[in-house]
C-alpha cells in the first residue's frame, strides 16, 4: 500500500510546531500530556504494551520518533528496518498514541524542552537519573516514570530470529 497516496503520511507525522500548538491547547483544557520516545523499528507486543501503559498515565500521549539517520547512528548501518514514515504510520494508527513527532538528534531533549510534558516516560532499562530531559521536566513540576518492559520482546532479538531462519 502506498501510504503517501492515501494521505496517511500527512496524518502520521506532526511537526514540532504543530505538536507544541496542540500541547498548549491540551494544557489549557487541563489535560495531562505524557511523552515517550524511541525507534519503534519493528513494532511488537512489548511496544504495544509499553505505549498503552504510558498513555494510561495521563490523558494524551506524544511519541518522539528517531528519524532514520538518528537510528543508524545509534544502532548501526543495518537499521532501521522500516523507514521513518512507515514507523510513524504504524504508531499513529495505535489507539494509545495521539501524536508522533520525528527528531533527528541522538536524544529527544529538544522535543522534551519544547513540549514540556507533564509526564516523561521511558522503558524499564532506564533509571530516572539516566533519562534525557528528566531534570528539565521535574524542574517544571512534571513527573518522570519508568515502565517495566514486557519480558521476551525486543526488536534486536526479533531481527536475530529472522536472520537465523534464513
Amino acid at each position: 500500500m502506498d501510504f503517501k497516496q492515501h494521505g496517511v503520511w500527512m496524518k502520521a507525522l506532526w511537526s514540532l510546531e504543530a505538536a507544541c500548538k496542540q500541547r498548549r491547547l491540551w494544557k489549557k483544557d487541563g489535560q495531562r500530556v505524557v511523552f515517550t520516545n524511541g525507534c519503534f523499528d519493528l513494532l511488537h507486543p512489548g511496544h504495544i504494551t509499553y505505549l498503552q501503559d504510558a498513555q494510561h498515565l495521563g490523558d494524551v500521549l506524544i511519541v518522539g520518533l528517531n528519524d532514520d539517520a538518528s537510528i543508524q547512528r545509534l544502532k548501526g548501518s543495518s537499521r532501521p528496518i522500516n523507514p521513518l514514515h512507515d514507523r510513524a504510520c504504524m504508531l499513529s494508527a495505535l489507539r494509545s498514541v495521539d501524536r508522533v513527532v520525528a527528531f533527528s538528534e541522538d536524544t529527544p531533549l529538544k522535543l522534551i524542552t519544547h513540549l514540556m510534558p507533564d509526564i516523561l516516560v521511558k522503558g524499564g532499562d532506564y533509571t530516572v537519573d539516566s533519562i534525557v530531559g528528566a531534570k528539565e521536566v521535574m524542574q517544571s513540576g512534571g513527573e518522570v516514570r519508568v515502565i517495566p518492559f514486557l519480558e521476551g520482546y525486543s526488536s534486536t532479538r526479533l531481527i536475530q530470529r529472522i536472520q537465523e531462519k534464513n
